[in-house]
């Protein structure tokens, strides 16, 4: 049998706000627990909740950028259940009516690109969090992140496969940090998902019984948590059994998930209005304003730079991947004119990319300036430079050894040899001492012809104008 996965994600997106959505009290990483959590987030006697207006605006730019109803009207609930981190005994939330209501985010797939419809955002408090390291047979609670403000962002069950819902989780990532709403730390928690994860036979229109997988705080355990969870289904399924609606865990060690508890449903969690908080109420002028201060988004400069500037799909999507990517492109772009985008976005997403990866470094952290990038494309397109010297100043750049183009090119000696009477003398001599690949090219071996222009190449340290090589070669060998 064929199967189908069905996979619904809810993300849970950390607000960039100083304080708590309820309360005072910091949201800084790092302190010593429970040292940021105060009478509020305590849920002492007598206490009352008061709205973060910052973390509502924060909702605003997300319900605007995914093209979403923003309610002017929305109402915050109490979740209840209890758990050892949770010091109310409830969560405050939204549940029947959020904030951000519908929307979808686009994305590439491979060669394709897929829509995710979004069902809801919802803003909400975090709860604390249970300390099992360091304590010989007891747990610890910090309640540091306790009032922590939270957008929960949940998906239609539109994606089929890991890869879809990795993508999915990819670009929703660049996009809170790209409206500078969350900044996306992973390790710290600031991004993190739950994956809801059915099966069921191709074809078939109703949806498996799903089981969700909590708190999945990188890439590629969300990928791996999917791909183990699919194939169990699937394994139980066809020897008979039945899914139980459970909530599970992924353990990265064993590479598997585990049962953590049965799933609620929602009457489970015996949802009612909050009585501390009223009603959210935002005007249509508020919506308007930060409507009027929304940046350019990731689909949006998608489009422009192919539209004016002529790059590839595949190109443009990567170029925006992240705002530092993009800004840095600009900035690189405004250096050469926008008849070099296609070779600056060559080099940006080649070896400029590369280097990045080794350093484990952003793009605003690189030693390699938008002006550096620029330099060398522009020495690439009058001759001085070709790809191969190109890409040893490139390295002299970002090692520190010079911090300017023409510097290093001079410094190094690697400008081009581009006077044709000095090339053909080259040529000369490497068709003197290899007349043996110079019969068998005659002969019809055509890899002859590489190796003959690797020796010029090398005769001339690398600094030959390639093409120049090749023409004066293919001359004096078909004479």
């Amino acid at each position: 049998m064929q199967w189908e996965i069905v996979v619904g994600l809810e993300t849970h997106a950390q607000l960039m706000t100083k304080s708590k959505i309820f309360s005072g009290a910091s949201t800084a990483f790092g302190a010593q627990p429970n040292a940021q959590a105060c009478a509020v987030d305590l849920a002492l006697p007598g206490v009352l909740p008061v709205m973060n207006k910052g973390a509502v605006e924060h909702a605003i730019r997300f319900g605007l950028a995914v093209g979403a109803k923003v309610a002017e009207y929305s109402v915050f609930a109490r979740k209840n259940y209890f758990y050892p981190d949770l010091p109310k005994g409830y969560q405050i939330s939204q549940f029947e009516i959020p904030v951000v209501q519908g929307g979808s985010v686009s994305f590439l797939v491979g060669e394709h690109m897929k829509t995710v419809r979004l069902t809801r955002a919802h803003l909400e408090e975090d709860a604390g969090k249970s300390l099992h390291e360091d304590f010989a047979g007891q747990s610890g609670i910090d309640l540091n992140r306790a009032g922590t403000p939270l957008l929960e962002i949940v998906t239609e069950p539109d994606m089929r496969s890991a890869d879809e819902a990795v993508a999915y989780a990819k670009a929703l990532h660049t996009l809170v940090t790209w409206l500078g709403i969350c900044d996306g730390n992973m390790q710290e928690g600031s991004f993190r998902c739950d994956a809801n994860v059915s099966v069921r036979p191709k074809g078939q229109e109703t949806f498996g019984t799903r089981c969700e997988i909590k708190n999945l705080n990188s890439f590629k355990f969300l990928h791996a948590a999917i791909v183990y969870e699919a194939q169990r289904q699937i394994e139980i399924i066809e020897d008979g059994g039945v899914i139980k609606q459970e909530t599970r865990l992924y353990d990265p060690d064993r590479n598997e998930t585990r049962s953590m508890r049965s799933k609620e449903d929602s009457e489970d969690y015996r949802y009612f209005p909050d009585p501390d908080l009223p009603p959210l109420t935002i005007a249509s002028a508020w919506i308007d304003e930060v409507k009027g201060r929304m940046p350019e988004l990731p689909a949006q400069k998608q489009a422009r730079y192919e539209t004016d500037l002529g790059l590839p799909t595949y190109d443009a999507v990567t170029l925006t991947a992240s705002r530092a990517m993009a800004d840095y492109f600009e900035a690189a772009l405004a250096e050469t004119g926008p008849s070099h985008a296609k070779p600056l976005a060559n080099w940006l997403l080649g070896t400029f990319s590369a280097a990045l990866n080794r350093q484990d470094q952003t793009p605003d952290q690189a030693p390699v300036k938008p002006a550096h990038i620029a330099g060398i494309i522009k020495r690439i397109a009058d001759g001085t430079l070709n790809n191969k010297t190109a890409k040893l100043v490139f390295d002299a750049l970002w090692d520190g050894e010079f911090n300017d183009v023409d510097a290093c090119i001079k410094g190094k000696g690697l400008e081009q040899i581009s006077d044709s009477g000095a090339v053909e003398k080259m040529i000369d001599d490497v068709l003197a001492a290899h007349p043996g690949p110079v019969a068998e090219f005659k002969a019809g071996k055509e890899a002859s012809f590489n190796f003959l222009v690797g020796q010029v190449m090398r005769a001339a340290k690398g600094k030959a104008n390639p093409a120049q090589v090749n023409d004066i070669l293919k001359r004096k060998l078909n004479t």
